[in-house]
């Protein structure tokens, strides 16, 4: 309480790294989402719902920070003591499902799930703690089929929403590979996990620090941008040839590239199951007509999560945009994922053999924006029935009922204002039409129209020339009220 005895208030404030999503937003990201979930049912995934809280020994710790239980996630106690967290992805809530369920599910299971994921990582613009994932999985199989449609799933679900071909790419690569290359820097034996992963850390940074960078962070180290000594993995120059000899494999065609990898991973029966995996993989893109344009093999593709055991891809946008700095830059990757053999075995004991891709929906949601590949209505009804006259309440409640019952969204005006701020609510609100009615229209037994979308248009043509847009008003007009749904109809029908 304060001197003058009055309550403080409450300051209005959001957590750090969180946001809220206007109604444009929202319905963008629907429309969306609707065009790929028709990619995802039409290969035969189905849909699932997992909690967005899991035992964290459950989710596992799989995220690239290591040693404490609530690094890189929300996580706190309950009741029992127990560690839980908000998931930060939808694979592993997934395999927890599939071990609870295992005897009753049909194999292979297919899924797909759309929900918001949750880690503690920095924000920064574009990186948020809260974000959408939508994902689909193939369970119970190894067949190198299923990990080539995943590969087809993620083209036909980019070009469902509208990117272009030449304006997307899906790399490809095989962890059995990397692990063959690493056997060989070993000297032939199984690399130690901690220095494996520190590798393929660094094999993950090429794009960000260069060629130069990978190679001085994979020997001693190396000064990053402030100044700062990031200490390197250790490799002699002799291991470090080998990884940059792996990196530089490149090709015209995917098989021209695996059989370059062929050569790097030597004797290395792991690295040659790879070569393989890329092969089959190759072979069935081959014959469903995704070509290179389309899907490439990069060896540089690593993917972050510990998880991975053979193939993993991912989708880049290609195409430049103009940042508010009015800097170029790309969108990068909007899909990613992989096979994840021994993530179920956790709680069976036994190999499930998994694999699937997950999208990033925020970051496509922004790319198809920047495109103008979707717009921004927000309006779930697109039909504002105004009130010009209180004394016909009971008349505007007969119209926008009749619209309803035929299926048409439509709002009955229930604020105090004159028509003009109500024209203007329809168009900020999103709307498409108006109608309005009063008693001279009541009388000659017809109601009047006005097309929003087509008014805004002229208006931006028109500009100053308000006698033109006085004389020719196309963008209002009356009908007959018989004809309302009719009518409304027509007019909804040109912006289908």
């Amino acid at each position: 309480m304060g001197k003058t005895g009055k309550p403080k208030r409450t300051v209005a404030r959001r957590m750090k790294g969180f946001r809220d999503i206007a109604a444009a937003d929202v319905a963008a990201r629907d429309r969306m989402i609707a065009r790929i979930r028709t990619v995802y049912e039409r290969y035969g995934f189905t849909p699932l719902e997992t909690p967005a809280l899991e035992y964290v020994d459950v989710l596992g710790k799989f995220l690239p920070e290591a040693d404490q239980p609530d690094a890189g996630i929300f996580a706190f106690r309950d009741e029992d003591q127990d560690w839980v967290a908000l998931r930060y992805d939808l694979t592993a809530p997934l395999s927890r499902f599939v071990a609870m369920n295992l005897q009753h599910l049909p194999l292979p299971f297919r899924r797909y799930q759309i929900a918001p994921v949750y880690r503690m990582d920095k924000p920064g613009p574009g990186r948020f703690r809260e974000f959408y994932q939508f994902d689909f999985d193939t369970v119970g199989t190894g067949s190198m089929l299923a990990d080539a449609e995943c590969c087809m799933v993620m083209c036909d679900a980019l070009e469902a929403v509208g990117i272009d071909r030449g304006d997307y790419i899906v790399n490809l690569n095989d962890r059995k590979v990397l692990t063959g290359v690493l056997e060989r820097v070993a000297g032939g034996s199984r690399m130690a996990d901690d220095l494996a992963g520190n590798v393929l850390r660094q094999i993950d940074k090429l794009e960000r620090i260069g060629r130069e960078g990978v190679e001085q962070m994979l020997g001693a180290g190396r000064k990053d941008d402030s100044g700062a000594f990031n200490q390197g993995t250790g490799l002699t120059p002799e291991q470090i040839n080998i990884v940059m000899t792996y990196l530089d494999v490149a090709g015209d065609t995917r098989r021209a590239v695996y059989d370059a990898m062929e050569s790097v991973v030597g004797d290395s029966k792991i690295g040659r199951e790879g070569v393989d995996e890329l092969r089959q993989i190759d072979e069935t893109l081959t014959c469903a007509g995704y070509g290179d344009d389309r899907v490439v093999i990069d060896p540089t593709v690593v993917r972050g999560l510990a998880y991975y055991t053979g193939p993993v891809f991912e989708a880049v946008l290609t195409f430049d945009v103009q940042d508010d700095n009015g800097q170029s830059r790309q969108f990068g990757s909007v899909f990613g994922g992989g096979r994840y053999d021994n993530l179920i075995a956790r709680f069976t004991g036994q190999q499930v053999l998994s694999t699937g891709a997950s999208m990033g929906v925020d970051r496509l949601l922004a790319a198809l924006k920047a495109l103008g590949k979707i717009g921004g209505v927000s309006a779930t009804a697109p039909v504002l029935v105004s009130r010009l006259d209180k004394n016909l309440t009971a008349d505007y409640v007969e119209l926008v009922t009749e619209l309803r019952d035929a299926g048409i969204g439509a709002e009955l005006y229930v604020g105090k204002q004159g028509i003009g701020k109500q024209f203007k609510y329809a168009s900020d609100s999103g709307k498409t039409l108006a109608i309005v009615m009063g008693s001279d229209e009541l009388a000659k037994g017809e109601i009047s129209m006005k097309d929003l979308r087509l008014g805004n248009e002229l208006a931006k043509e028109i500009g100053a020339d308000r006698k033109r847009w006085l004389e020719e008003q196309p963008a209002q007009f009356s009908t007959p009220r018989a004809n309302l749904v009719s009518a409304v109809r027509e007019v909804l029908a040109r912006y289908a």
